[in-house]
């Protein structure tokens, strides 16, 4: 068994000591021969190994240079892609295309870019797509350009004629002002301070001499008669009624619009000269309708339609009683002939709905409100905007012309008024007047001496003028003040709150008078 043992090993040996022997021969070779041998041998299945490696080497290059290069494409192709900057919009760009609209930690810049990648990965469809939100981002700013543009159409022949009839009824009036401001300025100095001492002195007087309440609703505005004899109040119960002053009495109860009344307003005659039989006084209401009344009938006389169902925040007489103003939240404000029984000026303008009218005393001029933050002043004898009123931060809810034709008023939600100077072009003066949004403004009717304003902070302020201090404020609502006007002699003053009840407000001693 051992020899055959021995037998069965040796031919292994042998063989493991050849296959050892040629590697050993294999040893002494260079590195160039060793791989000439293993060519011969056919271990080798290559003719020219360097040139093999060398283009392996340079196809790894090319290749690594090929990615580099798309990747560089591909980022200048995101960096061409426009993606909105509002984050409201990237937001929804992202939902419309299923991912998520924010991710843990990720700032508008981080989600603007995501944006972007997803935008560049998913191809040139929803690249148009983008496309167009960017333009339509382009047009909203346009939008905003356009609310300092002024916007004229062409009227009818009727409102030629309207404009020649203002320009005769105003230039008289206008020199009998001028002429007014003449013999002011001829008074010496120390009798005008002491006139104006004299009316700041029993303003700082005033208070509360009356209080009642008018509806089952808020109370949305106020108004006097000419004669400052009746007190007309519109309420969100949508009826009107007529109060005695200063007794707080009702007289009368207007029944006829539907909806929130939102302003009245008395023909500048009313009371005085015209008949308690003549159409007198309008109102308006939130569904875009007009009606006027008389002094007589509990039912108006007739009906004014034409602004689309869009409320009509206020409306006001021209000084001449012929022409009715009513700005509307169409962003417009019209002029209706009531002789003529037709509108006569559409006038567009404000880039948000117009909220406030007021008229130069002189009947020359139109002051406008809007909702967009900006007043502007209009030439009714020319049509053109003479005047952009720039500078409150919010919604412009109130403005009124000053008596002395030159200065308007400005009541805004940034709780500031602001007084402008029509000669110079320019804001002269901004009132921090209270800590909410101030609702409604009024200059003293007579010669402008004080400036009573109104605000959602429940309260109604007396400023002086000039100067602007304040008087007294007005405070007693329980609620926001919604209208105020001051009555045509200077003798009172009334508020009407969202409390339902208005209140007049003056010397005790007027009282009994």
């Amino acid at each position: 068994m051992s020899d055959s043992d021995s037998d069965g090993e040796a031919p292994r040996k042998i063989r493991k000591t050849v296959q050892y022997g040629s590697i050993e021969n294999r040893v002494g070779m260079s590195g160039e021969e060793a791989i000439q041998l293993g060519i011969k041998a056919g271990n080798i299945n290559i003719t020219n190994m360097s040139d093999t490696m060398e283009m392996s080497i340079e196809d790894r290059i090319n290749k690594r240079q090929a990615e580099i290069l798309a990747e560089f494409e591909r980022k200048k192709q995101l960096r061409q892609i426009q993606v909105t900057t509002d984050d409201v919009e990237v937001r929804k760009q992202l939902r419309e295309f299923g991912e998520p609209i924010t991710l843990f930690g990720e700032g508008p810049a981080d989600r603007r870019e995501r944006l972007r990648e997803i935008i560049g990965l998913i191809g040139e469809d929803n690249l148009k797509k983008n496309k167009i939100s960017e333009k339509q981002l382009l047009a909203q700013k346009e939008k905003e350009e356009l609310a300092k543009t002024t916007w004229y159409h062409e009227g009818p022949e009727s409102l030629k004629a309207a404009r020649m009839w203002i320009a005769d009824f105003s230039i008289p009036r206008a020199k009998a002002r001028l002429q007014k401001a003449r013999e002011q300025q001829e008074q010496s100095t120390t009798q005008k301070h002491a006139r104006v001492q004299e009316i700041h002195r029993h303003m700082r007087a005033v208070n509360s001499v009356g209080s009642q309440i008018g509806d089952s609703r808020p109370i949305s505005s106020c108004k006097f008669s000419p004669n400052s004899k009746i007190l007309a109040t519109t309420s969100w119960s949508g009826l009107c009624k007529l109060w005695s002053v200063p007794d707080c009495e009702e007289i009368n109860t207007l029944r006829g619009h539907n909806i929130n009344v939102c302003s009245i307003a008395f023909h500048p005659q009313a009371t005085i000269s015209l008949e308690p039989k003549t159409c007198c006084m309008a109102s308006s209401s939130s569904d875009g309708v007009i009606k006027l009344w008389n002094l007589e009938s509990s039912e108006p006389v007739a009906d004014i339609e034409g602004h689309g169902g869009k409320k009509v925040a206020r409306v006001e007489y021209h000084p001449s009683g012929r022409f009715l103003g009513t700005t509307c939240y169409d962003n417009s404000w019209r002029l209706w002939d009531l002789e003529q029984e037709e509108e006569v000026l559409h006038q567009e303008g404000h880039s948000a709905g117009v909220h406030d009218i007021s008229f130069q005393d002189d009947g020359a001029l139109a002051a406008t409100s809007g909702l967009d933050s900006y007043g502007r002043i209009w030439d009714l004898r020319t049509g053109r905007c003479i005047m952009f009123l720039e500078g409150h931060l919010k919604e412009m809810y109130a403005i009124c012309f000053s008596p002395n034709s030159y200065q308007v008023a400005t009541g805004s939600a940034d709780n500031t008024v602001k007084v402008w100077d029509l000669r110079r072009t320019t804001c002269v003066y901004t009132i921090p007047a209270h800590t909410n949004l101030v609702s409604s403004l009024q200059y003293q009717k007579s010669n402008g001496d004080y400036l009573v304003s109104a605000s959602y902070d429940c309260t109604a302020k007396i400023w002086a003028h000039p100067g602007f201090l304040p008087l007294k404020t007005l405070a007693g609502h329980e609620n926001k003040v919604m209208g105020m006007d001051i009555s045509p002699d200077g003798e009172y003053i009334a508020t009407s709150s969202f409390d339902r009840t208005f209140k007049l407000w003056a010397k005790d001693t007027d009282l009994g008078a």
